[in-house]
């Protein structure tokens, strides 16, 4: 807060406290300050204006659209929520000039330099639904915060309840709980603490109702726990406001059990709607692409043909799976949040390869340039007919009959056999095929390892915490007895650590103790010491939340600390129950999706590449032996019409080289959007689990297509081969 700010708060302060008392009651002043304050002022209300927030910001000032009370009252409310800095009306000036400038820019480019009337078609339906899509953009980004937020609402009211049980302070409970929540939550919490000390509100109960308020069309049971905490603050007894934690957190438990039990059932019909459009028809379509394309005789060119399926393939359905994705994830109730270890300050280099060169000392590298050079040499290699052929260099036959050759670059049927070099259209050769395999191969494997290796080091921390996480209710039970017992905490993390030997549990406590009677540390530091600390080596929320509260709650005494932990004990229990069951309930879609992911789109979509390359091989094969019996008997004077009917029917057909590589990487995008969305689904907002995932589902999906499709394309092309050597084999191609 600078000094003019200040001094008019001061001024404010002066002026209704002389109004209520009078100037002799005007002792001192209060400083208004906190860390709350400072961090809620840093981290979010400083303007950082995002692309679209700028985009809405300038297309508002340009156009000034007006905007209905209904409507604007809708946006507001959605801008609000997820903070962004712009006016309804800047959303939908922004919803229309941008439209129109696709439309316009893309139509006269497509038409006057490229003259293709189909991407001046194309322009003008994306910029047609860019209008609906960019006004209900808010509401997705709403949509999206929430989902963050509600994802942990039940870790919120977990500290609440924990905090309150032995230190009935709201107050404290929820600075409590906004020092462990990740963002957002923590700086919704924080701006509760805050509108108390700038006197927005008189109480923190006010502020906090204030908050709520927006939660009670979204999430009521967190609502309801949020009150039932705080009228535990009004009962006269111990046991009745016990009583009302217990109750607060069975209600958002079982509220959030109900809530994913009604996702989980409407979620099928929208997920069923998204395989068949997105999924299943785009790949049974590529079956009778290539057959459709192959009889468009006197149509566009095949090298044509590749970009108008590649913008269908490779921009508009990834759009649209991607665009249906996000509406089914923002309609999630709130689940349980995931923690990041390498979200925590110093602790970035976990993302990224660490090779060791000595005892302190450690080489940290970011995955990003073994991605790109491992995409650049397999692009290199990929290339190669295509170089190959811009340097004329000689084909390379793989059978005597010459119907397997690695380029295969033919005439076009309208040019007839014999045409110049620089006329003929390819690759066909079953080698070329194959080597474009190799970039989608390298495309797969850079985009699959930079997500691996960048989550690799943190999911083993994870895992090993989580391991911990579902021992730990026993092993708070088990330290809950032993300082109920009047032992002191040193004594009691021994025998906890030697009761739970060879457990992750055992080690964690374990090493606390070798802590404090090794290295004469406190208790505090032994669990918290930022280098040796055991909360530090096992960096988990519930974790270290339950050491905090058995570090305040010891300073009233051994008792109070045995019982806070036994009451976490059980909680722990509780939500990992529920978790348990919410598993069950998503575990039908859940399989469903990443049988999709991991096998039956690559093998659908590989057998489709080898499908195309024997039609393609048939065919450009077949029109060559036409042409040539055409041709000869055109040199006898014999009747050569039935010949150059058949030669219209057939086309030259689209070469695999390319229609492979929009296949492929069709297959890249489509494992990518659902991955991503078979993770929000299970797991909500956890970067760190969709990262990991990312990784291994790309890296396993392109290696299975790419095996799949190498197979096939081998087997369907000798078989066609044997198929013309057959058929006529008195001409040579």
């Amino acid at each position: 807060m600078n000094k003019p700010e200040y001094e008019e708060l001061l001024q404010k302060y002066k002026d209704r406290v002389q109004k209520e008392f009078g100037q002799s009651q005007v002792t001192s002043q209060p400083k208004i300050t906190s860390r709350e304050y400072e961090d809620f002022k840093r981290e979010l209300y400083p303007a950082r204006y995002t692309l679209y927030e700028k985009a809405c910001n300038y297309a508002g000032s340009l156009l000034k659209v007006g905007v209905d009370q209904k409507t604007a009252e809708k946006l507001q409310k959605n801008l609000d929520v997820c903070h962004l800095n712009t006016t309804p009306s800047g959303v939908i000036s922004l919803s229309i000039a941008l439209p129109l400038l696709v439309i316009v820019i893309g139509s006269l480019i497509s038409f006057a330099i490229f003259n293709m009337l189909f991407f001046v078609i194309f322009f003008l339906i994306t910029g047609v639904l860019m209008i609906p899509a960019l006004q209900k953009t808010p509401e997705l980004m709403a949509n999206t915060w929430r989902m963050k937020t509600s994802n942990q609402m039940v870790q919120s009211i977990f500290y609440l309840v924990t905090y309150m049980r032995h230190t009935p302070n709201l107050e404290r409970a929820i600075e409590f709980a906004a020092n462990h929540l990740e963002q957002p939550l923590s700086l919704d919490f924080r701006k509760i603490m805050w509108d108390v000390e700038t006197q927005k509100y008189a109480t923190i109960r006010d502020s906090a109702n204030a908050y709520l308020d927006q939660w009670k069309e979204w999430d009521k049971e967190f609502v309801e726990s949020f009150h039932l905490i705080e009228s535990s603050l009004y009962e006269p007894s111990d046991e009745r406001r016990l009583t009302l934690l217990d109750k607060a957190l069975d209600v958002i438990l079982n509220g959030t059990y109900e809530n994913m039990l009604h996702y989980a059932h409407e979620l099928k019909s929208p997920m069923t709607m998204l395989h068949m459009l997105g999924i299943i028809l785009p790949i049974l379509g590529l079956v009778i692409l290539p057959l459709v394309v192959s009889f468009m005789a006197g149509g566009a060119s095949p090298f044509t043909t590749a970009i108008y399926i590649a913008v269908l393939y490779n921009v508009s359905l990834p759009i649209g799976v991607y665009y249906l994705g996000k509406i089914i994830l923002s309609k999630r109730p709130a689940g349980y949040g995931a923690t990041d270890p390498s979200e925590k300050p110093g602790a970035q280099n976990l993302r990224n390869i660490n090779i060791h060169l000595g005892k302190n000392s450690t080489l940290s590298i970011n995955p990003i340039p073994f991605s790109i050079a491992l995409f650049a040499l397999t692009l290199f290699i990929g290339l190669i007919p295509l170089l190959m052929h811009s340097l004329n260099t000689s084909d390379i036959s793989f059978n005597e009959k010459e119907t397997l050759k690695l380029l295969d670059y033919v005439c076009p049927p309208e040019k007839g056999i014999g045409c110049a070099e620089q006329d003929k259209i390819g690759p066909y050769g079953i080698g070329a095929s194959i080597l474009s395999l190799v970039i989608i191969a390298g495309l797969g494997l850079s985009i699959g390892l930079y997500y691996s290796l960048r989550s690799k080091n943190v999911i083993q921390i994870r895992e090993k915490t989580k391991s911990l996480e579902d021992e730990f209710a026993s092993a708070l039970f088990q330290l809950g007895n032993r300082l109920g017992d009047g032992i002191p905490a040193e004594i009691a993390f021994a025998k906890v650590a030697q009761n739970m030997e060879n457990s992750t549990s055992g080690e964690f406590f374990n090493l606390a103790e070798k802590n404090m009677t090794k290295l004469g540390m406190g208790l505090e530091q032994a669990l918290f010491d930022p280098n040796v600390g055991a909360v530090t080596i096992f960096p988990s929320k519930v974790i270290e939340s339950s050491m905090k509260v058995l570090i305040e709650s010891a300073k009233k005494g051994p008792r109070i600390a045995a019982q806070a932990l036994l009451s976490m004990s059980r909680y722990i229990k509780e939500i990992h129950t529920v978790e348990e069951r919410l598993k069950d309930l998503m575990s039908d879609i859940i399989s469903s999706m990443k049988a999709q992911i991991s096998f039956l789109t690559p093998a659908i979509a590989g057998i489709v590449i080898g499908i195309t390359s024997m039609i393609s091989t048939i065919l450009t094969k077949l029109s060559a032996q036409l042409s040539a019996i055409t041709s000869q008997n055109a040199a006898g004077s014999t009747g050569t019409g039935g010949f150059a009917d058949m030669l219209n029917i057939f086309g030259i057909g689209i070469p695999t080289y390319h229609f492979q590589i929009v296949v492929g990487i069709y297959i890249i995008q489509i494992t990518f959007i659902l991955t991503i969305l078979a993770n929000g689904v299970e797991n909500g907002a956890d970067k760190l689990g969709e990262r990991y995932a990312l990784g291994k589902n790309i890296i396993n999906s392109t290696l299975l297509y790419c095996f799949i499709a190498t197979v096939v394309i081998i087997l369907f092309n000798l078989f066609a081969s044997t198929i013309l050597t057959n058929t006529l084999p008195g001409v040579t191609p």
